[in-house]
């Protein structure tokens, strides 16, 4: 998947970065706070996923013609802007990091690699009634994965499990919104569309409203 920023309408945008690349930029906009958080990340490649995905939530606010505030993460691991406006999620996965803001609703964003084992490994995460429409194809059931996990970013709360309190609604492969609730819980019957781009092997969702 290649790096991108796209402003999805007035209120929101997401950003694509490759965190080779962007380990060579400044991030001198960082705040005192995130500045300390990256000092205490001593692995080489965690430092590149935690700079990417800042680096994308800058390029993402930019164009929507916001400021940085700076981001902390809340005990529930959710990423907040430390002014109190707007909502934010990151992710990271592989040589990509990502983010996505949104000035008035909450949102949530995931990159996944196609992978076969996310086959067998469905019945941890997937419904049986999920199962069924999915039949065996590893697209499928890693596009199934990232939207689960997209929707659990959202609701922002730990104790919230993809098999037993996120049930989507049948897709297909060429299906570029899919929808979900999550049920089972004190956030039952929330609802969730969520926006699909895949490139080759890679899947990129993120939550549309």
């Amino acid at each position: 998947m290649q790096t991108k920023i796209e402003k999805i309408n007035p209120l929101s945008a997401f950003a694509v970065n490759n965190i080779h690349e962007s380990d060579t930029l400044p991030i001198d906009f960082l705040s005192f706070r995130e500045k300390l958080s990256l000092a205490t990340i001593s692995h080489p490649r965690k430092r590149m996923e935690w700079k990417g995905a800042r680096l994308a939530i800058k390029a993402a606010l930019e164009s929507i013609q916001l400021p940085y505030p700076g981001f902390y993460k809340d005990s529930h691991g959710k990423s907040h802007a430390m002014d109190g406006f707007g909502f934010v999620s990151l992710t990271h996965h592989g040589d990509l990091a990502a983010a996505i803001y949104h000035k008035e609703m909450p949102v949530g964003i995931d990159l996944e690699r196609v992978r076969e084992k996310t086959v067998p490994l469905g019945p941890k995460y997937l419904d049986r009634k999920e199962m069924d429409f999915l039949g065996n194809d590893p697209f499928l059931y890693s596009l199934a994965w990232s939207v689960k996990e997209t929707i659990f970013k959202c609701q922002g709360r730990k104790g919230i499990s993809l098999r037993q309190n996120i049930l989507l609604q049948p897709f297909t492969a060429t299906d570029t919104v899919i929808k979900g609730r999550i049920y089972g819980t004190d956030f039952a019957d929330h609802h969730y569309a969520v926006q699909v781009i895949s490139e080759n092997d890679v899947i990129l969702t993120y939550t549309v409203w």
